[in-house]
């Protein structure tokens, strides 16, 4: 067998978990397929899959590797579609990034659907809080929220949300509405870290920048712990109006000075490669586009 038929057993037998099944989905003896990723292994000189008497199970450099031939098949395929002239369909392995949150909320859901309408894609998603460098990390889609640095990438805006200060009703009926954001510097606040602004939440009063000195009573790193506590009572939080809008919807929490907002920040579906990215990068993309921009948590109101 040559390289490319070798990489097509070795990822039968690592997606049917065994031999003999493998050797049926592709029509070939099991001895055959046996043979194939015995000589695959040979030549790469480490093990890819680990054997019991009832199951095959990938290595760590196996399922590195599945990764890489899985892109390469895709590829491969697709240029052979290209250039027979016929209609590409998507597969492959794609990698998207996101934020945790947002990645939780809207990413995974899209995920979902697209996998089920498109069975040959495999997608590794990355849900960091940090910047990731699409290019170094081999990632085909992020999704990146604020504003964008010059890049080679194309970017597509596909909603927008706010900075907002929220507390639960509970809460204000005891404690009050605040008119203006000064009215924070001395009331119970939930800060999180993931937000970056700790102590001083930023605002604009009429049109001029304004900043206010907050204590918090409870600090957390992660917006979802903020907004916990702040259905429960204890004080107000900041956060971005996607990630409190199910709760606003239902009640368990109010958005407060709207009008000193900060302007709302933009989402953005980045990839590379224009109309030459593949058929999986663009179709991922379009999928992506429409289902985010239809979402009513993801316009600033």
């Amino acid at each position: 067998m040559d390289r490319f038929q070798e990489m097509q057993v070795f990822a039968a037998v690592a997606q049917e978990q065994g031999f003999s099944a493998a050797a049926r989905r592709l029509g070939l003896s099991a001895a055959s397929v046996t043979r194939a990723v015995a000589a695959l292994e040979k030549r790469i000189g480490t093990l890819l899959l680990t054997r019991t008497t009832r199951s095959v199970h990938l290595s760590e450099a196996g399922q590195r590797y599945l990764e890489d031939c899985r892109r390469i098949l895709a590829e491969v395929q697709e240029a052979e579609d290209s250039a027979a002239g016929s209609h590409i369909h998507p597969r492959g392995q794609l990698t998207i990034t996101a934020p945790v949150l947002f990645g939780e909320l809207f990413v995974t859901p899209l995920m979902v659907s697209y996998l089920t309408q498109f069975p040959e894609i495999h997608i590794n998603a990355l849900l960091v809080d940090r910047i990731v460098n699409v290019v170094e990390e081999g990632v085909d889609v992020a999704i990146r929220i604020g504003a964008l640095p010059d890049s080679n990438q194309h970017a597509i805006r596909v909603g927008e949300v706010r900075r907002v200060v929220c507390a639960s009703p509970g809460f204000l009926a005891s404690h009050g509405r605040p008119e203006h954001p000064q009215a924070l510097a001395q009331a119970p606040i939930i800060a999180t870290t993931a937000s970056g602004q700790l102590r001083s939440w930023p605002f604009i009063d009429e049109g001029e920048s304004l900043s206010v000195r907050t204590e918090p009573r409870l600090v957390v790193t992660a917006n979802q712990a903020a907004i916990a506590a702040a259905c429960l009572g204890l004080g107000f939080t900041r956060v971005l109006s996607y990630q409190v809008a199910s709760k606003v919807a239902a009640g368990e929490l109010e958005i407060l000075l709207a009008d000193f907002e900060l302007p709302p920040m933009p989402i953005h579906v980045l990839y590379q490669g224009g109309r030459q990215a593949p058929a999986r990068v663009r179709s991922f993309v379009d999928f992506a586009v429409k289902a985010l921009r239809a979402h009513p948590a993801l316009r600033a109101k």
